[in-house]
């Protein structure tokens, strides 16, 4: 006798069948993929049982090889051998240059800025070889899944702008990934922990992967992730305590020479010590010239003080933008490879005063907190109320009258975001208003970034400060931004995606924030006087326009050339530095024009009531 399985309409007959997601950690070194299975998240090995993807691709003429393979090629074939690509995403061409000899590749300039890596498949852009690395994780988990996948959550730093976001969603989309979310890096440290099923407390994320550092303070409340604050610096990472110690070993051997394969031969081997150092007290190198040189974890340690010094100075920062103390530090975890090294897990406990977390493999800990948000996404937990709340690094606003900021959506509000202001026209019959997208901390718009333009037409001509417009600022889950302008009478609308195809360098972010403290005061008095010279402005041009519409008629020859002096006088004293004497010349002016602003009142409402029976008036 057979069994008849029957099911809803619509419904799967397999109750336990699950879509297929994935979480993604692509990092500068290395990359993995994780999955949940079984109800456990863990990270997905090759055939070979590695987990770990160096983050390395090689170009031939017979096509791109990815990872372990790749990285055996990095001394034979260093210009066609692409690694730390992460560095380069959402950077400019003259951006990278600044890297010097720590990226020893070539060059050349594409459309946008955006630089392009000369290999012998051609020229690639950080997107392109980005693709080739996620299309390797891809295909991993396919295999190891055994199907095909619904999505990924991809992580990424947490300092990372609009368009390193941007850069690493195209990056995904080129190697066929839908993309479930972008998720911060040290969010998805902290999913990893569990930190979620706490009731309440205030943890620092501390991420010093291979390329990259960020700080993050959460507060967790009851399952909600809440980032206080983010910092770090995206051009600071492993790589750099390579680069130190490659330095040191060059300056042991003058003799050698410094070719490109020699250079990255070194680098190899620096990092290798590196390993070796959180092991044992000291390692012996040969180097390419068979010179040997022994280094002790002391020399390292004294090579790496200065770099580990930068990542507590970035803690220091973001502590204060939280309004947080180092003793109310609940918890302290520790993510990425580079935390390993002894000297920065010592500083870190120095400075929070406690014992940080490493019991999470920090390798992994990052895309295991990435394949647990992707099975949520994914519909595979309806019921989870995980929610995680991360927030801008900068703030984001628009131009106004005077080369002024108005700030919409203010740093470290936590994404996604709507925010809507509602602006006016600043002249009499003005049909069209230009919408400047800026981001940053000053007050001026020659001091902020511009990411984006664009014109709303069509405004129904009316006298200046009467038309509405409502400007909208929306930032999704993935920090990409949205802007839209809206004339509320007609409905008339216009948009633009912001989406540049570059972003800020982390020195540019950090020299940003730097600049917003120090000049507080001063960026406060320069905006005081641009908003009253606007003020001024916008008062000699009504009540000229007024005199010639109305003058002849409404006041006297004696009337008219003293209200054209009181002027003359107003447009001298906006030509000061002084906003208080500014001021108080736009009141004068308001004050002995008061007269005419009430004879034209007069006579609009006599023109108005003309040929009117008081019975027709409501």
């Amino acid at each position: 006798m057979a069994l008849l399985q029957i099911a809803e309409p619509g419904m799967s007959l397999d109750p336990h069948q699950r879509k297929l997601a994935v979480g993604i950690d692509l990092g500068t070194t290395n990359s993995l993929v994780a999955s949940v299975r079984n109800g456990v998240a863990e990270t997905l090995s090759d055939q070979a049982g590695y987990h770990l993807l160096p983050s390395v691709v090689h170009y031939s003429e017979l096509g791109a090889t990815v990872g372990a393979e790749a990285l055996s090629k990095v001394s034979d074939d260093p210009f066609n051998t692409i690694q730390s690509i992460k560095r380069l995403m959402g950077r400019s061409s003259s951006e990278v240059l600044t890297l010097g000899d720590q990226l020893p590749y070539q060059f050349s300039e594409g459309e946008g800025g955006m630089p392009y890596l000369k290999t012998a498949l051609g020229d690639l852009s950080p997107v392109q070889i980005s693709a080739d690395i996620l299309k390797a994780l891809s295909a991993r988990a396919a295999e190891s899944l055994g199907g095909e996948l619904e999505g990924a959550v991809i992580t990424v730093p947490a300092y990372f702008d609009d368009a390193q976001r941007q850069a690493t969603k195209d990056a995904a989309t080129l190697a066929g990934l839908k993309v479930l979310r972008l998720l911060n890096e040290p969010t998805a440290a902290a999913v990893a922990y569990g930190l979620d099923q706490q009731d309440k407390g205030v943890v620092a994320v501390y991420d010093l992967g291979g390329g990259t550092f960020d700080i993050s303070i959460l507060r967790l409340t009851k399952g909600v992730f809440e980032v206080l604050a983010t910092g770090g610096d995206s051009a600071l990472g492993g790589d750099d305590f390579d680069h130190a110690l490659s330095q040191w070993l060059l300056d042991q051997a003058p003799e050698l020479e410094r070719t490109p394969a020699v250079m990255r031969a070194l680098m190899v081997q620096a990092r290798s010590a590196k390993e070796a150092l959180t092991e044992v007290d000291s390692v012996t190198l040969t180097l390419s010239n068979d010179q040997q040189v022994s280094v002790t974890r002391q020399q390292f340690e004294q090579l790496s003080a200065p770099l580990v010094s930068k990542t507590l100075r970035a803690c220091k920062r973001t502590l204060k933008d939280a309004g947080i103390k180092p003793d109310e530090i609940n918890d302290v975890v520790m993510v990425g490879g580079s935390t390993r090294v002894p000297a920065v897990v010592e500083g870190v406990k120095a400075f929070f005063n406690r014992e940080p977390h490493t019991d999470i493999d920090p390798d992994r800990v990052v895309a295991v907190g990435a394949a647990l948000q992707a099975d949520i996404l994914a519909g595979n937990k309806p019921d989870a109320d995980l929610l995680l709340l991360d927030v801008l690094p900068l703030s984001l606003g628009l131009e106004t009258m005077g080369g002024l900021v108005e700030k919409v959506i203010h740093r470290n509000t936590p994404i996604p975001v709507a925010r809507a202001q509602e602006f006016t026209t600043y002249q009499d019959g003005q049909t069209a208003m230009l919408v400047h997208v800026l981001q940053g901390e000053r007050e001026l718009v020659d001091d902020c970034r511009s990411l984006a333009q664009f014109t709303l037409r069509g405004i129904p001509p009316m006298a200046a400060g009467a038309a509405k417009i409502r400007v909208t600022f929306q930032v999704d889950a993935d920090g990409l931004l949205n802007v839209s302008a809206k004339e509320l009478s007609t409905g008339i609308e216009s948009a633009v995606q912001v989406k540049p195809s570059y972003g800020l360098s982390d020195t540019e972010i950090t020299q940003m924030l730097t600049d917003s403290y120090q000049f507080a005061a001063d960026d406060k008095e320069r905006r005081a006087l641009r908003e009253q010279q606007v003020e001024a402005d916008r008062l000699i041009v009504s009540l000229e326009a007024a005199i010639a519409e109305d003058g002849d008629q409404l006041l006297n020859e004696q009337e008219r050339q003293d209200l054209l002096a009181e002027i003359e006088v107003l447009r001298s004293l906006r030509d000061t530095a002084v906003s208080k004497a500014i001021e108080s010349g736009v009141e004068h002016l308001a004050h002995v024009s008061d007269f005419f602003a009430a004879r034209r009142m007069d006579q609009s409402i006599q023109k108005a009531l003309q040929g009117q029976r008081v019975d027709q008036l409501d």
